[in-house]
């Protein structure tokens, strides 16, 4: 049994965290996060440790370590802006760290985080779930046992509507979130990536508050993307059935079915890590490079190979 310590308890993403290491057969000692709305915690850990204040969490786990009774793990879900700082927390403190994505905001980030893990000796795994679902592992399987030189037309379209709150959160502010582009789409173009290889183009056309859309010239795809959170772009047929998400790839015109398989991804990203099997933080910087791109980019409008949506 591995003990844990997680930051960023009342986050949206941490139950799943908690539920992958109880169902991993580990213990949470102690977690911090500034809002106590973290009854959440009972369902698990009702005798874990809880911290507001980030300075006497610290304090905590350092006395943790003096006793020899040292954190193992480091789970980081706190707002994306403080994921690099969080992770050098966890690896001062002897632990390895698995870390919710976008794992930092830079590319250049990865490459200081990675000179302290080999002073630290300790090792940054991220979470990047998509990864481990059956249909995408399938069409990577497709993709590498087909033709060498054959480049699929994709289009990518993922919409989950957010409300006014979401505006004055952290989310809503581009220097914490990244944008939308980071925020919502980071992972998709990470799998991107891994099921069709690195990046030769990297053209935005639309990069608003609710919207993002542009063009990516991979190996072995032509991506066409849209990412929003607005409601009203989401097709109306779904909205009448009430779901706010949609998400949708399309390879050469066919729908490639991943709504399903989701349940429990992270809590097999957890058995990844703890078996020695888990990503580690250098597979995240080709999704960090495209993000930390689109962030910059000057959107060109609606000119050359762009998604229906965008217009």
């Amino acid at each position: 049994m591995k003990d844990f310590a997680l930051i960023g308890a009342a986050g949206y993403i941490a139950p799943r965290h908690l539920k992958a290491i109880k169902n991993t057969g580990n213990n949470l000692v102690a977690a911090m996060d500034p809002f106590d709305s973290v009854g959440i915690i009972d369902s698990y850990f009702p005798n874990a440790d809880f911290f507001v204040e980030f300075e006497r969490f610290d304090r905590h786990i350092d006395k943790l370590k003096r006793k020899e009774k040292p954190i193992h793990y480091v789970s980081v879900c706190s707002p994306n802006y403080l994921h690099d700082s969080h992770i050098r927390f966890g690896l001062r403190n002897n632990a390895d760290v698995i870390c919710e994505k976008p794992v930092v905001l830079n590319p250049w980030n990865i490459d200081a985080l990675q000179e302290i893990e080999r002073e630290t000796n300790k090792h940054i795994f991220s979470i990047l779930q998509l990864r481990l679902h059956p249909a995408i592992i399938a069409l990577r399987e497709m993709v590498m046992n087909g033709p060498g030189d054959k480049v699929h037309d994709v289009d990518l379209t993922y919409l989950t509507s957010r409300g006014h709150w979401y505006y004055t959160s952290w989310k809503g502010d581009i220097s914490k979130s990244g944008g939308i582009a980071t925020n919502i789409g980071v992972h998709f173009y990470d799998m991107l990536t891994w099921v069709f290889g690195d990046v030769k183009q990297n053209i935005v056309h639309i990069h608003t508050h609710d919207r993002a859309s542009g063009y990516l010239e991979l190996e072995k795809a032509r991506v066409r993307w849209f990412l929003s959170i607005n409601e009203e772009t989401i097709p109306e047929e779904i909205r009448n059935l009430g779901k706010r998400t949609f998400r949708s790839i399309q390879i050469q015109g066919r729908e490639l079915e991943f709504s399903d398989g989701f349940t429990d991804l992270h809590t097999k990203s957890y058995e990844g890590i703890l078996s020695g099997e888990g990503f580690r933080i250098g597979e995240t910087k080709k999704a960090i490079e495209i993000v930390h791109d689109i962030r910059h980019a000057n959107p060109i409008g609606l000119k050359g190979d762009y998604h229906p949506l965008a217009n």
